[in-house]
Parts: structure tokens; sequence; C-alpha cells
């Protein structure tokens, strides 16, 4: 590993590393996929990272190449000491609107995990159940700590794989490009062929009558 990516990687770290020497041993970063697209679930993931891991290239899932964040996904499901994800789909979105359902996947992570940990620390996300665990909400966390990139790049590729699978269904929409996001592209095609199955109706609104 080069110097750079270490003393990079390092930075990423420095937050749970003061909360290891705080006491806190089995800490899990939690964060999501998916909240703004206009089609396909929100992905929630959560995973506790021993503490001396340092793989190289992890960083917040925004930040890493689709091709990369495939070979990061399998890397950090080997050394994760414990993961769980909760994929919430567009009916219960539009049901309770999308902070709501991402608050219950966040809920459905922290009981999914095998082990318990003494602390969650989650990106922004505040007034959440997380089954009686501590947690700190970091603003932009995927950015600023190790695990919660970690579970960016678990949620995305989960996601990811899910939107390719569904344009295998609905080709017409270009799922496979925008991964259900509002690209200009994908509200034509909505305007053209109507909404699909899963699509959020309470996102599309202003796009069909």
């Amino acid at each position: 590993m080069k110097d750079k990516e270490l003393e990079r990687l390092q930075n990423l770290k420095q937050i749970e590393n003061e909360l290891h020497k705080k006491g806190f041993e089995n800490i899990c970063g939690i964060d999501e996929a998916g909240r703004g697209p206009l089609a396909g679930p929100v992905v929630i993931a959560g995973v506790i990272m021993p503490k001396d891991s340092m793989i190289e290239g992890v960083n917040d899932s925004k930040k890493v190449s689709e091709k990369k964040r495939e070979l990061l996904y399998d890397n950090i499901l080997k050394e994760a000491i414990s993961y769980s994800v909760a994929i919430i789909g567009q009916d219960v979105i539009d049901d309770i609107n999308i902070l709501n359902a991402t608050k219950q996947g966040v809920t459905s992570v922290v009981k999914g995990l095998d082990i318990r940990p003494e602390l969650i620390i989650i990106d922004a996300l505040q007034h959440i159940d997380t089954d009686g665990v501590p947690y700190e909400a970091i603003i932009k966390g995927d950015a600023k700590c190790y695990s919660i990139a970690a579970a960016s790049i678990i949620a995305k590729v989960t996601r990811d794989r899910i939107m390719r699978e569904w344009d295998e269904v609905f080709p017409q929409y270009g799922f496979i490009q925008h991964k259900g996001y509002g690209t200009a592209k994908h509200i034509e095609a909505i305007k053209e062929y109507g909404l699909s199955p899963i699509h959020r109706k309470s996102f599309t609104k202003n796009f069909v009558n």
C-alpha cells in the first residue's frame, strides 16, 4: 500500500480509533443507498469491522467506481466481524415516506447483526430505533468514518445489483444506466411508458397524469 493511501485510511479511521480508546470494542457503521431515486428500494447496510482493518480503497461509495466497489464489497465481507443488510421496497417508501422507511431499515439492520455492537455510528440520521444500542450520528459520516464508508459500499453494491436485475425485467427504463435516479432519460421513459411496479408513486407525481 502506498504511503498516501495509508495516510488517507489512517485519517478515515481517526473517529473510530478514538472510540476504541474509550472502550468501545465492536462498533457498527451504518449507511444507506437509494434515498433519492424515483424507482427501486432503499438499501441499508451495517458492518462491524476489525479494529485493525485497513482495506485499500475503502471510501465513501460515491467516490469509488462501480468496478472497484464490486471488488471492495467482496473484501469487506471477507473481513467483517458481522454485517447486515435491509432492503425496503417502494411500497413501504410510498406508505410511510423515505425517511421513515430508512429508519425502519436501520432497526432491521441492527437486529440482523450476529454480534450486538456496543456503539453504532451512522451517517447523519437522528431519532432512530437502534434496538437499545447507543448511536452517534455523524454528518457526512461516509466520508469521515471507515466503517460507515464500508457500509456505504455494501449498500450501494447491493442496490445496484437489484437495479441491474430489474433492468432485465423493464429494459425500457434504462435502470442499468441510472439505477432508478431521476435522469432526463429516465423521466422521458416514465412519460412514454408510464410507471413500472417498482417506481415510487410518491416520487413520480410530477411526471405522470
